[in-house]
């Protein structure tokens, strides 16, 4: 299995995406060299779409990304950008078809109940990450959809504004417009629970001399 290139090494990264475009396009006689996406891919699509439905529908959905792209392999045009942002523009509409379940999810994630948000990645203190998920799955349920695509393909799935731009389909400057307006709006909510945090419950023990 071929792991994905280390992204800080931008020579190796460029030479890898180049070698997954020339599967996509040779996987159509020789549909076996599509396994190379796979490969390269599955993984980061994985995480992206736990974060989003959790991880009880990412194996099924992330499955269903790889398997719709070998579907579409075929109207697949490097022209209008790399694999990456293809296969991502795939899975963030497949979110899009399962809505109730990323209610539920952030549902969860306000009530402080999910296991993992799906963020402690990108959150370099792991206590912080686990403390923000209430606070997390409040601010990103305020999101419009089109906000919280842009917001967590940059922030989960890693991917710059231009691949953004290709993932869905949409102007560069509508990118930023949407992540300037969602940054600003978790900002906005994040500190205001933090200046008012929830209050905590202190247990009382009886001094055993009083």
């Amino acid at each position: 299995m071929t792991a994905p290139a280390d992204p800080r090494d931008p020579t190796r990264a460029a030479a890898q995406a180049a070698d997954v475009q020339a599967a996509v396009e040779a996987s159509i006689g020789e549909p076996e060299r599509f396994a190379l996406v796979y490969d390269v891919h599955y993984r980061a699509v994985h995480r992206y779409v736990a974060a989003r439905l959790g991880p009880d529908a990412a194996e099924d959905v992330a499955a269903e990304v790889f398997l719709t792209a070998f579907r579409d392999r075929g109207r697949f045009d490097p022209r209008r950008g790399q694999v990456r942002p293809w296969l991502f523009g795939i899975a963030t509409n497949l979110v899009g078809r399962h809505g109730r379940t990323e209610r539920r999810r952030l549902a969860r994630l306000r009530a402080g109940v999910e296991a993992e948000s799906g963020f402690e990645d990108t959150v370099a203190d792991k206590v912080a990450a686990q403390r923000l998920r209430p606070q997390l799955g409040t601010a990103l349920g305020s999101l419009g959809r089109g906000d919280r695509d842009v917001l967590l393909l940059v922030a989960v799935a890693g991917l710059g504004y231009a691949e953004v731009a290709d993932a869905l389909g949409i102007p560069a400057g509508t990118v930023g417009s949407r992540m300037n307006r969602a940054r600003a709006k978790v900002r906005r909510l994040l500190e205001a629970t933090d200046a008012h945090p929830a209050p905590t419950t202190r247990k009382h023990t009886e001094d055993p001399h009083g």
